[in-house]
């Protein structure tokens, strides 16, 4: 009986029954949910002419926002990807007290409301805020800036790096460092060939993450941006402006080329996340 569900195993049937209702409903709510209304995109997209297409995705207002968006989330997600270790490794390998709260306190952008978020960063790096006063005299201006939006996405990117790296960080063997300390390693190089080769594929994955997620970030961005064409307006603006126009095909254009790049940084996700599985399985002898 073993033997035979072994070869069931490998002929790639599943053990448990009702597989393919459940795989009928998956496929079904998925099409429903996901599928269609983003195919509803396409097909008004498919109503225009190759030129005009070319036309509404490559302005330059439209090509303005599209270096605002992906530059400021680039930069977002790359502060985040060093600092976001930091807490991390805080919150892994040291005891202090309210270690619970500011554990706690990582998750706050995700549970507050974007608009919110947009709201007190304004408030608080605005001329006449509690931070923006401060900044104004040292010709430093971050609200209604390119800079305010960098601030904006790194605030509500910082949880996905912190998430993804806490876990493996705990995962690290400290045996490995012991005996790397052992033989002679100083500490920054038992963190460069012990520590980070452990933890680079979440950092790779909490970066994707956080720069996926900016990238069509609106909420927390209108308010500390300013939303001066060519200067402070990010792409999900741009769509909605044109929308508020009736500009239905220009808007649309511009969200297939959103779609199009937040499918690829999924993929990329996914293929991190396979490869940090694949190095983690034990070699077969």
């Amino acid at each position: 009986m073993v033997g035979a569900a072994q070869a069931n195993l490998q002929r790639g049937s599943n053990v448990m029954p009702g597989f393919r209702l459940a795989l009928g409903f998956t496929v079904f709510y998925l099409s429903l949910i996901v599928l269609i209304p983003l195919s509803g995109i396409f097909i008004k997209t498919s109503g225009m002419s190759g030129a005009a297409f070319w036309h509404a995705v490559t302005s330059d207002r439209v090509l303005a926002s599209y270096r605002l968006s992906f530059g400021a989330a680039f930069i977002g997600a790359l502060i985040n990807l060093v600092f976001g270790g930091i807490v991390a490794w805080v919150l892994v390998r040291y005891r202090f007290p309210g270690k619970k709260l500011v554990d706690a306190l990582v998750d706050l952008p995700f549970a507050l409301p974007t608009a919110v978020a947009g709201i007190a960063l304004t408030a608080l790096y605005s001329p006449n805020g509690w931070l923006g006063h401060y900044l104004e005299p040292l010709g430093i201006k971050v609200a209604f800036t390119p800079l305010g939006v960098v601030v904006a996405l790194t605030f509500i990117g910082l949880p996905f790096v912190v998430r993804t790296v806490q876990p493996v960080l705990e995962d690290v063997e400290r045996e490995l460092e012991e005996a790397a300390a052992c033989l002679g390693a100083s500490g920054g190089q038992i963190f460069m060939r012990v520590i980070l080769p452990a933890i680079a594929p979440a950092l790779l994955t909490g970066f994707a993450l956080a720069f996926a997620r900016a990238t069509g970030e609106y909420g927390s961005v209108i308010f500390i941006a300013g939303n001066m064409p060519m200067v402070s307006e990010i792409t999900p603006l741009l769509i909605v402006t044109k929308l508020e126009q009736y500009d239905y095909a220009g808007a649309t254009a511009i969200a297939v080329v959103m779609l199009m790049v937040s499918f690829a940084l999924l993929l990329a996700i996914n293929l991190l996340q396979a490869w940090t599985r694949k190095r983690g399985q034990p070699e077969r002898v």
